[in-house]
């Protein structure tokens, strides 16, 4: 049996590394277009920024490695330019010699990955206009930054890679502006939770220009002006493209293969396309979503790794099946780490479905061991139902733990009051006794029992300040004075009790504290003398990590330029 692979990075390899495993007698070829195999592209900005020294670090293997250690035929520098799938053929070209050839396939796995998005847009392709998806994209930036000293960068867009790129050049004491259109960074985040994100990149000194469309680039002054819709130009050293990524299918298109979503490869859960012996992983493919069950397109290592993997298994005769994406994901921004899985309140509700939240500020461990910071979580689950649907983290130490034992609960099926039953490790350092997991639980539980209702951020600016409903801040005075909500009133939860006539029956009662466990008790206690209660999902902490956001962004607006 001969297998061709098209592509070498993470799909193409893992698949030709498990079809060795799986069969010593298969001819394998890899053809890669770069000049690098099996590279960490999540890697790439933290060379650019010094983190990663050697850049050696940045390819996991090399065509010699890999064929001392498996027997493939890799082969870099070597382009495929055409399939043809009634003869198995594929066109290749060798870019170092320019020579064309025809190479037969017995079973045919395409991972041709995707291509940094590049708007047709006066002033692409300037010399100072740079994209970041592979080694040698790296290397140029490197060599440009070396060679030039750049002051200034701005990046056109504020997903993974531009958050990564922007804290590395900040570490290179590069001014950095993101500009994008959306008016949030990190779309699989909902705006509520971005706000922390915002708000470490700006004390970092990153200038944030969100809610900006980018008409073009001009040559100016030995940089680059990026120009705005309706706005001044931002000017520039060096412009890094950063606003997405198109799954890379021409190839896929011109030999009849059927294409979905943004023109990507359809594929089932074997990851075979429309075409027989042809199959195809990684981030040019269209997958299910594991949550909503609807097709998407997700460019993340892991999913592409496993399908490699699910492909060599099928091609060996087995019948390995891929049960969908979940998005699970996490990043580094300077000292924060934040994290996703499954989907958004906000891409929960797009889908149809009927969602409520909950929003929690604990300890990443115990609070009385030395060192313990805040994290913010948000659980989205179904109305009725409390199916698990997504979580996203916001924090320092312990965000991954936690989130991957939420995105093993949204796999397995468990429901979000079920996180209360999870047995997880406990020790001082690493957690609390009752972990933020179980806590997120504790508190979807309370809501299904009635023990205690709950208010939103976005209804706040819409509840009654006529005197027919009681808002209650329960911090202490110094809190209060620090800082609310007009129209709430201070009673400290510990005077409650001996206040009681201070809070009129029969009207309902709306609590908020810092970080929603005083408001609780609160409400209890309320409740236990015969009071309508409802406390605040996420604290004051919360509410003015948003509203601060929302007001730089608001003033950002006004100038034209964030703050």
């Amino acid at each position: 049996m001969k297998v061709v692979i098209i592509g070498g990075v993470a799909g193409g390899a893992t698949a030709a590394a498990r079809l060795r495993r799986l069969d010593e007698t298969a001819e394998i070829v890899v053809f890669e277009r770069s000049g690098y195999i099996s590279y960490a592209n999540c890697g790439l900005p933290y060379y650019i920024g010094g983190t990663i020294q050697d850049p050696a670090a940045l390819t996991l293997q090399t065509p010699e490695s890999f064929f001392s250690r498996f027997r493939v035929d890799m082969r870099v520098r070597h382009e495929a330019t055409a399939i043809h799938p009634e003869r198995k053929t594929v066109t290749v070209q060798n870019l170092e010699t320019g020579e064309t050839f025809e190479e037969p396939y017995d079973q045919l796995i395409l991972s041709p990955g995707a291509k940094p998005t590049q708007p047709r847009l006066p002033g692409v392709g300037l010399e100072q206009l740079f994209t970041l998806r592979t080694v040698e994209d790296t290397f140029r930036i490197k060599e440009y930054i070396q060679a030039r000293h750049p002051r200034s960068a701005v990046l056109a867009g504020g997903g993974f890679i531009g958050l990564e790129l922007a804290e590395n050049l900040r570490e290179l004491g590069l001014e950095v502006t993101i500009v994008q259109r959306p008016r949030q960074l990190m779309n699989p985040f909902d705006p509520d939770m971005a706000a922390f994100l915002h708000s470490e990149m700006r004390a970092h000194g990153v200038k944030l220009a969100l809610g900006y469309t980018v008409e073009g680039f001009e040559e100016k002054d030995g940089g680059v002006d990026v120009l705005l819709k309706d706005q001044a130009p931002l000017h520039a050293d060096m412009v890094v493209l950063a606003i997405g990524v198109t799954p890379d299918t021409a190839l896929a298109k011109e030999a009849g293969l059927e294409l979905g979503l943004k023109g990507s490869i359809v594929v089932n859960s074997r990851m075979e396309t429309s075409v027989p012996g042809i199959y195809a992983v990684g981030d040019a493919v269209q997958v299910r979503h594991y949550v909503t069950g609807q097709d998407t397109l997700l460019s993340l290592a892991g999913p592409a790794n496993k399908q490699g993997r699910i492909a060599a298994d099928n091609i060996c005769g087995g019948d390995s099946r891929y049960l969908g994406s979940q998005g699970s994901s996490v990043i580094k921004v300077f000292g924060m780490t934040a994290a996703v899985t499954g989907i958004s309140e906000s891409n929960a509700r797009k889908a149809g479905l009927e969602v409520d939240k909950v929003v929690l500020s604990p300890m990443n461990h115990a609070g009385y061991y030395p060192g313990g910071k805040l994290m913010t979580m948000k659980l989205v689950f179904e109305k009725g139902t409390y199916r698990l649907l997504g979580a996203q983290i916001v924090g320092y130490e312990g965000v991954d733990k936690r989130i991957d034992v939420l995105a093993t609960a949204i796999h397995a099926g468990l429901t979000a009051i079920q996180l209360k039953d999870l047995d997880l490790a406990y020790a001082p350092p690493y957690s609390s006794a009752k972990d933020p997991v179980n806590m997120a639980g504790f508190l979807v539980e309370n809501l299904a029992k009635g023990v205690v209702k709950q208010f939103h951020l976005e209804e706040v600016a819409d509840l009654p300040r006529d005197g027919s409903v009681t808002l209650l801040d329960v911090r202490t005075q110094a809190e209060y004075e620090g800082g609310h909500i007009g129209g709430f009133r201070n009673i400290p939860v510990d005077e409650l009790r001996e206040r009681l006539g201070e809070v009129e029956p029969g009207k309902p009662v709306y609590v908020i504290c810092q970080s929603g466990l005083r408001s609780y008790i609160a409400c209890r206690i309320l409740a236990g003398y015969g009071y309508e209660t409802y406390n605040f999902s996420g604290g004051f902490r919360f509410y003015g990590a948003v509203m601060n956001d929302r007001r730089l962004d608001q003033q950002a607006a006004a100038c034209g330029m964030d703050q």
